[in-house]
């Protein structure tokens, strides 16, 4: 499959990572040819053993033939070994060389449409090509060329037993292609329906004490429980017709032997061919199905990565390559956006509408509004995340899309209203999960969110090991280890959503010192706030409702414009009421 004109292939990629390997699968294919001649190593004994040496009873000859056939099934199974491992090395090959193109495309995938499980999907796809090169299954598919080169050698033996073998396989060949029709669509919707199953129960998980203080949890495990049947459904029915057809094609394979020695057997008696020949055609008619046996009991195995290959090229072609961007020098935190559109990801109309403002070094800007304003939509196009429809983004004069997306990252300190923490420890979180932080930096980080004591209470320090869900930790301390993690080495731009939502005062207290820190230091910060606490330290305002800009300037000047109660916001400095 390939791409449509102007558009990237995607398949070309995949076609490419398989290509980096081809003197390997030569070799392999090569190795295949010396295993499948050797395979006649068998029936040739056979039929030296009953035509020669049980007529000439010459144990001298007997022996000779057996040291011959051990020395040459010893070759073929050193031989099948090496190809066993060359294609492993295959499989693991093309996997590393695809894995971070396919992660990151899957990461773009997810940040586009909203599909938070798009990358675990992309890398499920790619274990199952890999799978699939580095299984038994592929060898059968080397093997299979040489089927016709057998059928031939009992076509040489008589016209009978080769019409026998032949009818044979062409039921076994019919076979393998209902197996593949009639299982395609039941594995695909078991796929289908274990995502929705695995995406329910991760949310479930995340969200348990809301599910249970709602009492939710009868409700939920039914919903999960239906997605759940549906793919154990669909999988048996998928597993019950593989199943089928593997058993018939083992069962019938015994079968035409059996029905081939009687062929044999029949041919004997009318002095046609020798029992040595009767006796090797069995064998050799087996060499000559094995491999079709072996794919129709390994199709739901070829069957997956077909899905997975065409999904992972789709992906692909939708998520290009970010081309390498010429490096910039270290910004100023000089900020302008000029009629800025955003539409979410998956949605066809904008929740921000020609918005623009600008911002200095050493300055601090306020964004309230009601819910539903847009004040989390401008936070996630202003870090990056979510792509202007319209309008543009300038650090210091540069779009964001002119920075490498990773230095992007390390120019931008963000705190979400919901802090994530990853798998790892309190400092490797905070660093950011960098494989080499700097310890001094985490330290400091740490100490200006006023998270530094309350790491050193814990079991372990800063090597305390903590979950996604940050079980060890209460929700005020998670959001001081995010915006340890937002100070960490001294970003240029702050942007900080609801920052003080599960703040403490002391808490409250170091955000407003951690701001001012940024500001003397010449960096800019952006705080969507709720809380006037929260806008405390910002010199500018602005103000939202419906994705759109109401006003913009002086925080002092906007507040007695706009807002009913700027008095209260004007004296508040600690968790004080909300915007109005």
């Amino acid at each position: 499959m390939a791409a449509p004109p102007g558009r990237h292939d995607g398949f070309a990629e995949l076609r490419a990572a398989r290509g980096g390997s081809l003197g390997l699968i030569a070799a392999v294919a090569v190795f295949s040819v010396a295993v499948n001649l050797l395979n006649l190593t068998g029936p040739l004994f056979m039929m030296q053993v009953y035509d020669r040496v049980l007529g000439s009873r010459s144990v001298p000859t007997l022996a000779a033939l057996f040291a011959l056939v051990a020395f040459l099934f010893a070759m073929m199974g050193l031989i099948d070994f090496a190809r066993t491992r060359v294609m492993a090395r295959v499989a693991m090959r093309f996997q590393d060389r695809m894995e971070q193109r396919v992660f990151q495309a899957a990461l773009a995938e997810g940040a586009a449409t909203g599909q938070t499980h798009a990358a675990q999907g992309g890398l499920r796809d790619l274990e199952a090509v890999r799978q699939l090169i580095g299984s038994p299954v592929l060898m059968a598919l080397f093997d299979l060329p040489w089927a016709p080169v057998f059928l031939a050698g009992l076509y040489l033996f008589h016209p009978v037993l080769g019409v026998v073998a032949t009818i044979g396989g062409l039921i076994l060949v019919i076979t393998t292609w209902l197996n593949q029709s009639l299982t395609r669509r039941p594995l695909q919707q078991a796929v289908l329906s274990g995502q929705t199953a695995d995406r329910a129960a991760d949310l479930y998980r995340d969200e348990g004490e809301l599910i249970g203080a709602l009492g939710m949890r009868q409700a939920t495990f039914l919903r999960w429980r239906g997605a759940r049947e549906r793919m154990a459904q669909a999988t048996m029915t998928g597993a019950d017709r593989g199943s089928f057809f593997a058993v018939f094609s083992r069962t019938f394979r015994l079968f035409l032997q059996s029905a081939l020695l009687a062929a044999g057997a029949w041919l004997v008696l009318r002095q046609e061919v020798t029992p040595g020949a009767m006796i090797a055609s069995s064998i050799l008619m087996g060499r000559a199905l094995a491999p079709i046996e072996q794919i129709v009991g390994g199709w739901q195995v070829i069957q997956r990565a077909q899905d997975g290959w065409a999904r992972m090229g789709n992906l692909l072609s939708r998520r290009p390559p970010q081309p390498p961007r010429t490096p910039l020098p270290r910004p100023a935190a000089r900020l302008e956006v000029s009629n800025l559109t955003v539409v979410p990801p998956g949605q066809s109309v904008p929740t921000l509408r020609g918005v623009s403002f600008s911002l200095g070094p050493g300055q601090a800007l306020g964004v309230i509004g009601p819910s539903g304003a847009g004040k989390s939509t401008l936070a996630r196009a202003l870090i990056g995340a979510w792509p202007a429809a319209g309008g543009a983004i300038r650090l210091d004069g540069a779009t964001l899309e002119q920075y490498d997306p990773d230095v992007l990252g390390g120019l931008i300190g963000y705190l979400p209203q919901q802090v994530t923490l990853f798998d790892g420890t309190i400092a490797e979180n905070i660093a950011r999960l960098s494989p080499s932080p700097d310890p001094d930096a985490v330290v400091r980080a740490a100490t200006a969110a006023a998270a530094h004591r309350m790491i050193l209470d814990l079991p372990q320090g800063y090597d305390t090991p903590i979950a996604q869900a940050g079980a060890r930790l209460s929700g005020g301390q998670i959001q001081r280890v995010g915006l340890a993690r937002a100070l960490y080495l001294d970003p240029v731009l702050f942007v900080l959503d609801e920052p003080n939502s599960n703040l403490d005062n002391e808490g409250s207290e170091a955000l407003n010192l951690a701001i001012r820190a940024i500001k003397a230091r010449g960096g800019a910060v952006i705080i969507m706030a709720h809380r006037p606490a929260a806008i405390a330290e910002c010199e500018l305002l602005l103000v939202m409702s419906q994705g759109t800009r109401q006003a913009f300037g002086p925080r002092d000047e906007v507040l007695r414009s706009t807002v009913r109660n700027a008095e209260t916001i004007n004296r508040a400095k600690g968790a004080g009421g909300g915007v109005t």
